[in-house]
């Protein structure tokens, strides 16, 4: 039980700064639009050609997955990202045996929720972190896209550590 509890203190944690973040972006930042073609691109400098990168926070608003991926599908990626949270939320209480594996996939549900969030509240996901690396725009993102790569890298990594070990 007091595991389960340090994770959804973990899980509380995380969605509030998700959700405070996006509101913030929201409320306060202008939508990026073509009229704002140059640096910061209509939103709030943070830096710019550090080493030829520079980073903004901007307010894009996604129907899509990452990338924009399945725009034309919102409704279906918003029933998926269900299915998935109560799949991973499923597998966390029941079947998963390892501990190692918790903080990631409570990494992975707490940013797909805060995406299912978005759509609930505001129809889209609000993405707001802008890199250019060195002239290349990369995909703009939010908290909760962080979260869920961080918690899929963080598996990658328990799997193949504890394949070696296997191995051994």
């Amino acid at each position: 039980m007091k595991r389960y509890l340090k994770l959804l203190f973990i899980f509380l944690v995380l969605i509030a700064l998700d959700i405070i973040s996006k509101n913030l972006v929201y409320q306060n930042i202008t939508k990026m639009s073509w009229m704002h073609p140059f640096y910061p691109y209509g939103g709030i400098g943070i830096f710019k050609d550090f080493l030829g990168i520079s980073f903004s926070i901007n307010h894009v608003e996604n129907v899509g997955a990452a990338w924009g991926l399945f725009s034309k599908y919102p409704a279906l990626l918003f029933s998926i990202r269900i299915v998935i949270v109560i799949g991973l939320i499923t597998y966390l209480i029941f079947f998963n045996k390892d501990v190692r594996k918790d903080v990631p996939l409570i990494l992975i549900i707490t940013g797909a929720f805060g995406n299912i969030l978005d759509f609930i509240f505001y129809k889209k996901v609000i993405d707001m972190f802008h890199f250019n690396f060195w002239g290349f725009s990369y995909p703009i993102f939010n908290l909760a896209d962080v979260m869920i790569t961080l918690g899929i890298i963080w598996l990658f990594f328990t799997f193949l550590k504890r394949s070696k070990r296997q191995n051994s």
